[in-house]
């Protein structure tokens, strides 16, 4: 596993005190679903994944599918009680949305909050509510630094300088689910406490691109320039998609992925990870003082993509090895066997030597006692 999940009712309960401290002042409960006494409530409910948290809220059931801490989980309920459209006022406004970056959003130009266009905008934001961030904005003056025209709206892929206009104006809601469902898996994306979980479960052919950079380390931040910059040319690509991890976003988990994949995440990292074992192969960089230019990280990409590099071939390499072990015990045993006839056929012959000895002695013996035999007669004789 990737990331590791404790989760138990015992943990549930925990979790849920933290949570209902932080949101006091709010009207929210929080309730838990036994598995088994409770499985009646749990299919009129539509909870079919156990193990899970789902948020209830006008009257939408919202899958939390982050990480298992109070403080992820209070702003990520904040995010939900939120008006699923944020509207763009004024300059300051303006600003805050172009410096959020690492996020699927869109903006639209509307008359006004009763236009019908806008509502068909709104009931679409409410699909995808608080995964995709919906901006409107009803000053002419706004629409105008947006590049906007009326009833029009633009999609913004995470880290990408220009928006791409979503053809076909005016749009019914069914139109923009459509079009957002058919663009959600963005060239480079971010991994998000509060999402970590369901962007890793969008894997393509069951591997990931991963790459790790600290945004406020000097290295990691040229690296992560790179890295924009490799996705930008390449966002055409439907089958390239980057997840980028900033490790301070999860210093618990730093020691589990360095021993899980043998890297050091004190310098940037960029792999190809299998998602179901974890086995991985991660790019060498030749010089550490020095980033890979776009180019070199480029054709790493390509060689990925082509299969040229594979995490796969590493349980290739384990099987040869196995059988390199194999081949060596059966040697082994063959030297065995031949030691033992070695010892058996010396043995033969130690066995055989002492018969030969053996029957000499006795062939002396009679000698001598013919010998003395005849000694005995002389002396008779005399």
């Amino acid at each position: 596993q990737t990331f590791p999940t404790p989760f138990s009712q015992c943990f549930s309960v925990q979790l849920a005190a933290q949570v209902l401290d932080d949101l006091d002042d709010e009207d929210i409960g929080f309730g838990l679903v036994d598995e088994k006494k409770d499985s009646a409530v749990a299919k009129k409910l539509g909870l079919d994944e156990v193990e899970s948290i789902y948020i209830f809220a006008d009257n939408e059931i919202i899958e939390y599918d982050g990480e298992l801490a109070a403080d992820t989980l209070v702003e990520f309920i904040y995010d939900v009680i939120e008006d699923p459209v944020e509207i763009i006022d004024n300059e300051r406004e303006l600003k805050g949305f172009y410096n959020m970056d690492e996020v699927i959003k869109l903006v639209g130009y509307f008359k006004s909050e009763r236009s019908a266009h806008f509502i068909e905008y709104d009931d679409a934001a409410e699909e995808f509510h608080p995964f995709v961030k919906f901006f409107a904005t009803f000053d002419p003056k706004i629409a105008k630094k947006l590049k906007l025209k009326l009833n029009e709206v633009d999609f913004y892929e995470p880290f990408m300088e220009e928006p791409v206009t979503i053809p076909g104006k005016p749009y019914i809601e069914s139109e923009l689910v459509e079009y957002i469902e058919q663009h959600d898996r963005p060239t480079l994306r971010k991994l998000e406490p509060h999402s970590m979980y369901e962007i890793w479960e969008d894997d393509i052919d069951g591997e990931h691109i991963v790459a790790f950079a600290e945004e406020d380390d000097p290295d990691g931040f040229e690296f992560l320039e790179i890295l924009k910059e490799v996705a930008r040319e390449n966002t055409d690509n439907p089958n390239l998609s980057i997840i980028w991890i900033d490790p301070d976003n999860f210093p618990l988990l730093v020691p589990y992925w360095e021993k899980t994949f043998g890297i050091d995440l004190r310098s940037p990292q960029i792999g190809v990870v299998d998602v179901e074992d974890a086995d991985s192969v991660w790019m060498e960089m030749d010089d550490q003082d020095d980033m890979p230019t776009a180019d070199e990280l480029e054709q790493w990409i390509e060689d990925v993509l082509s299969g040229k590099i594979d995490p796969d071939d590493d349980d290739d390499d384990d099987d040869d090895d196995d059988d390199d072990d194999d081949d060596d015990d059966d040697d082994d045993d063959d030297d065995d066997d031949d030691d033992d006839d070695d010892d058996d056929d010396d043995d033969d012959d130690d066995d055989d030597d002492d018969d030969d000895d053996d029957d000499d002695d006795d062939d002396d013996d009679d000698d001598d006692d013919d010998d003395d035999d005849d000694d005995d007669d002389d002396d008779d004789d005399e």
